[in-house]
């Protein structure tokens, strides 16, 4: 099963976008694991990721964690804002998806 994290600066505003990308993942028969972490908690969490998804507002945490993650063959984003701002679930899925396919 795929582990798609994504990233935010406490976890929380992401909530809602995660359980859109739940529902398009159950419509599309996606087997996966999707959560959202703030950027504190990420450390704990490093060993079960397969694509890292960040919100726009932390964008400036990407070329650490791209280096970070590189290193562990996990491919790392930033959501594109307008999908973040309209939680547009299935594209963000979709996002990772290609990530995961590259």
């Amino acid at each position: 099963m795929k582990r798609i994290v994504l990233v935010c600066s406490a976890g929380m505003s992401t909530s809602l976008l995660v359980s859109k990308m739940q529902v398009a993942a159950k419509d599309q028969g996606f087997e996966c694991s999707i959560e959202a972490y703030g950027e504190a908690q990420l450390k704990n969490h490093e060993d079960e990721i397969d694509v890292l998804l960040l919100g726009p507002q932390v964008r400036f945490l990407f070329n650490k964690l791209k280096t970070k993650f590189d290193a562990k063959n996990v491919p790392v984003e930033v959501i594109n804002m307008i999908d973040y701002g309209t939680m547009n679930g299935p594209k963000v899925l979709k996002q990772a998806q290609n990530l995961l396919n590259k």
